[in-house]
């Protein structure tokens, strides 16, 4: 018996309207491509299935990441593929790469990138965030989440808000000691890595060095015992050499007054 083309149109809404339900995106947009192509070269039913299934997992994974990504409030997307390893000679790029898996965040481990500003801390940060691992990510310039605690300790809403961090798998904290950081504030970051210690991976970049960090929290003792809570499991890498910033004005060609390298922005 053959089916005629209204019944078949029928039983194509329907089959849209099921995998529409079972949110089956993939599956909605490739079925028709993919059925040609299996009757054209003659594939078998299981065949044709698995090529479904494949093309869903791949867009529910892509679709994870997006959200991952999203969800991390990072300023912008970076890959470690495309940081210049060959210009900060401090850092090796096997470790970083080892690091790039993901274990530290297993075991509750922090990366402490301190040094030179202009190096790209941030970017490795980003690149080492592992959202493409479906972990929980979430990026902070210190001096917002500085800002964000002391709000939410007046507004008597801190215990809510401390909570999400404990969800994540890694907390990124940007740019620590770029500005000063108020004691109230002081003692509400201590208190929150404090929580974390042990549970939640911690990312810090600072232009400042250890001995330094007194600058920041102006209270030796909180800045020691702060120091010790992040470096006690985890890894610090040390940056040293010339600001990309500051190199790529010295490549650029002089501007029309001869005087001074224009500016890359």
């Amino acid at each position: 018996m053959q089916t005629t083309p209204l019944k078949e149109q029928g039983q194509q809404a329907l089959l849209e309207n099921y995998l529409q339900g079972l949110d089956l995106e993939a599956f909605q947009e490739n079925y028709q491509a993919y059925a040609k192509d299996a009757m054209r070269s003659g594939l078998p039913y299981e065949r044709f299935l698995l090529a479904l299934c494949e093309a869903e997992v791949s867009h529910r994974k892509a679709v994870r990441i997006e959200r991952a990504i999203g969800a991390a409030k990072f300023p912008f997307v970076k890959e470690l593929s495309s940081y210049d390893f060959s210009a900060v000679t401090s850092i090796q790029k096997t470790h970083v790469m080892e690091l790039a898996q993901g274990g530290y965040m297993q075991r509750a481990e922090n990366l402490l990138l301190v040094g030179t500003p202009g190096l790209g801390k941030t970017h490795l940060a980003i690149g080492l965030a592992a959202c493409r691992q479906n972990q929980r990510v979430r990026f902070y310039r210190t001096a917002k989440l500085v800002d964000e605690l002391m709000v939410m300790q007046h507004n008597l809403r801190l215990s809510r808000f401390v909570a999400k961090f404990e969800k994540l798998n890694l907390l990124i904290l940007d740019e620590l000691g770029f500005f000063p950081v108020p004691k109230e504030g002081s003692q509400l970051l201590f208190q929150l890595v404090s929580d974390l210690y042990e549970r939640v991976s911690i990312i810090i970049t600072s232009n400042l060095r250890f001995k330094e960090w007194n600058q920041i929290f102006a209270d030796e003792t909180m800045t020691a015992a702060f120091i010790d809570r992040l470096t006690h499991k985890g890894y610090i890498l040390e940056f040293i050499g010339e600001s990309y910033r500051y190199r790529h004005r010295l490549s650029q060609p002089f501007g029309d007054n001869g005087d001074t390298p224009s500016d890359p922005n």
